[in-house]
């Protein structure tokens, strides 16, 4: 059965599932942003423990480094940035192969957006990590190095659970950051949940049906994620002296 024109379409019609609707683009473009999300997150922390431990324990080439990094990265603007690794950095390598006498490559988009928002997503997660690696008692590092333990055990057995408790608020706030960076993945053409909301905006004119929707949509993740965080930091402070008034 053929579609009505979209002007005689009610908005949740225009919400719904099948053909006539556009809810299964929007979802789709959804699952696309907590996919990248997710991905950059967990790639960007695994940035932020290294440059963490490098700029408190590496030598002073690491200290420079993860310096000029975390600096570079929180001064530009994260749109600027995407925009330079997404077609600068390989339209570099591309032009690097030609003088090699070798095919160009194309860079999947997933695999791009996750590594761009996972570069930004390093930078701050270094900071946050850093300052709660701070904050654990030295007393109890240096006690731990006097009984002889080495520093991956230092860290596993001390430095790790110590710093947990005050590194997840900070790290909750850069998981929602990462959320809503998806969508500046949009000017790149990934069909992610803001790019999909204007697809179907742009389509049948109805701005104020898709544009609430995703906001909405956007508003369930951060409310499930504020949930889930709480619950962890909850669990990370077990045991510990509730000192809040």
């Amino acid at each position: 059965m053929a579609c009505p024109p979209v002007s005689q379409l009610s908005s949740f019609e225009l919400l719904g599932l099948g053909e006539c609707g556009w809810g299964d683009t929007l979802l789709l473009g959804l699952g696309n942003s907590i996919l990248i999300a997710l991905g950059a997150y967990a790639l960007g922390f695994g940035i932020g423990v290294a440059g963490a431990f490098g700029k408190l324990y590496g030598g002073p080439v690491t200290k420079d480094l993860a310096a000029v990094y975390t600096t570079l990265v929180r001064a530009v603007p994260e749109l600027v940035l995407i925009l330079i690794l997404y077609y600068a950095v390989p339209g570099l390598v591309n032009e690097v192969l030609v003088a090699m006498g070798r095919e160009t490559i194309v860079l999947p988009q997933f695999l791009t957006g996750v590594v761009v928002l996972a570069f930004v997503q390093g930078a701050y997660q270094t900071e946050v990590l850093r300052g709660a690696i701070l904050a654990v008692p030295h007393g109890q590092i240096e006690a731990a190095r006097a009984m002889g333990m080495s520093p991956f055990l230092v860290a596993r057995r001390i430095i790790f659970p110590l710093m947990t408790a005050n590194a997840v608020p900070g790290l909750g706030n850069l998981w929602l950051n990462a959320t809503k960076d998806t969508a500046l993945l949009a000017v790149i053409g990934f069909a992610e949940l803001t790019k999909a909301t204007y697809q179907a905006s742009a389509t049948t004119k109805a701005f104020f049906t898709f544009y609430p929707a995703a906001m909405a949509l956007y508003l369930v993740i951060s409310l499930v994620s504020i949930y889930g965080f709480g619950r962890i930091e909850k669990w990370a402070r077990r045991g510990q002296r509730d000192v809040r008034g």
